[in-house]
C-alpha cells in the first residue's frame, strides 16, 4: 500500500494502555503480508509504539517491539509508592511520577528525534488549557511520547512548545481526522478495543480509569469511522473480541500479541484490507466467555457511501 501514486497511506495507532500489546501483534501481521504506510499518527500508547516501527517498520523491528512489551512490568510505567501518595493529598500534579516511563521510553527509543524516522511520525496530543489537538510532527521524540501518554491525574503535563500538553485522549483518541489533514486518501487504523467480557468491574482507581477510557476510545473511534465514508478509504483491524483482561494489567502481553497477530492475519486473508466495515468488537456490548460467544461477526456494520 506505501508508495502508491494514487495517494498516501497511513496507520492509525489509538490509545489503550495494556492494550497496546494488541497493536503490537497487529503490526506483526501486516509488515508480514507486506502492508507498510507512507506515515504514522499515533496516540498515547499507539505514540509509543508508533516511534518504534517507524524506527525499524521491519520483521526485525516488530520483534524487538515485541521483545519489549513482554519484559514490561506494571511498575516500569507506573511506579507506586507511599511517597506518591502523600504527594497527591498535598496537592500534586499526578499520582504517578513520570521519571519511569520516561527512563523506559529513553532506554528503548531507537533515535532521539521525531525528524529522523524511517517512516513518518506524527503523535497526537491535547492542549490541557484549550482542549484542542495537538498533533507534533518534528522535534524531541521521548517529549512528545510522553505528553501524548500524560493521562490527567496519573502522569503530570508536559511543557512542549509554549504548551501544556496530556494524552491524546482528552480530545480525539484515534486522530483519524489529523490523518485525512495530513493528505491521506487511505487509513489502516490498528484500535485496541475494550475489555467486554470482564466478570467484575476493574478493582482500584487507575484500574478503573483505563477501562472507562478505553470505552471512551472505542466510541470516539466508531464516531470517527462513521463520518468517513466518501472521504477516504479505510480499513479498522478487528480487535480481541472477548477480552477479559484489564488495560492495567501488564502481564498478558505475549497472549495479546499473539491473538491480534492470529486474529490480524485471519482478517488480511479474508480480504479486510478492501472491506470498508467497523468491527463489531468496538460498538457496545457485553460477551459471557462462558458461553464462548464474539462479537466479531454479529455486530460487524459495513461503513455506507451512500
Amino acid at each position: 500500500m506505501a508508495g502508491d501514486s494514487s495517494g498516501k497511506t497511513a496507520f492509525v495507532l489509538a490509545g489503550g494502555g495494556s492494550f497496546g500489546a494488541i497493536q503490537v501483534g497487529m503490526l506483526r501481521a501486516l509488515v508480514a503480508h507486506g502492508v507498510l504506510p507512507d506515515l504514522v499518527v499515533g496516540a498515547s500508547v499507539g505514540a509509543l509504539n508508533g516511534i518504534h516501527f517507524c524506527c525499524d517498520p521491519t520483521p526485525d523491528g516488530v520483534a524487538r517491539l515485541e521483545a519489549i512489551w513482554c519484559g514490561l512490568r506494571r511498575s516500569d510505567v507506573f511506579p507506586m509508592s507511599t511517597r506518591s501518595l502523600i504527594g497527591l493529598f498535598r496537592g500534586a500534579a499526578s499520582l504517578v511520577d513520570p521519571a519511569g516511563l520516561r527512563a523506559l521510553v529513553e532506554r528503548h527509543l531507537p533515535h532521539p528525534l521525531l525528524d529522523d524516522c524511517t517512516i513518518p511520525l506524527h503523535v497526537a496530543a491535547t492542549d490541557l488549557l484549550s482542549g484542542s489537538s495537538v498533533l507534533i510532527s518534528s522535534g524531541p521524540a521521548v517529549d512528545a511520547v510522553l505528553a501524548s501518554c500524560a493521562i490527567p491525574g496519573a502522569f503530570p503535563p508536559v511543557r512542549l512548545g509554549g504548551r501544556y500538553l496530556i494524552d491524546g485522549a482528552i480530545a480525539s483518541n484515534t486522530p483519524v481526522m489529523a490523518a485525512l489533514s495530513l493528505g491521506c486518501s487511505r487509513l489502516v487504523v490498528l484500535p485496541t478495543g475494550f475489555a467486554c467480557a470482564l466478570s467484575a468491574p476493574p478493582a482500584g482507581a487507575l484500574a478503573s480509569a483505563f477501562h472507562a477510557l478505553n470505552l471512551l476510545v472505542a466510541r470516539q473511534l466508531v464516531r470517527d469511522l462513521e463520518q468517513l465514508p466518501g472521504l477516504v478509504e479505510v480499513a479498522t483491524v478487528p480487535p480481541l473480541c472477548p477480552l477479559a483482561v484489564s488495560p492495567y494489567d501488564f502481564s498478558r502481553a505475549h497472549e495479546l500479541i499473539e491473538r491480534a497477530a492470529e486474529g490480524t492475519q485471519r482478517w488480511l486473508e479474508n480480504g479486510g484490507l478492501s472491506q470498508q466495515r467497523i468491527p463489531g468488537a468496538l460498538r457496545p456490548h457485553v460477551d459471557d466467555p462462558a458461553e464462548g460467544g464474539t462479537c466479531e461477526a454479529a455486530g460487524e456494520a459495513a461503513v455506507s457511501n451512500s
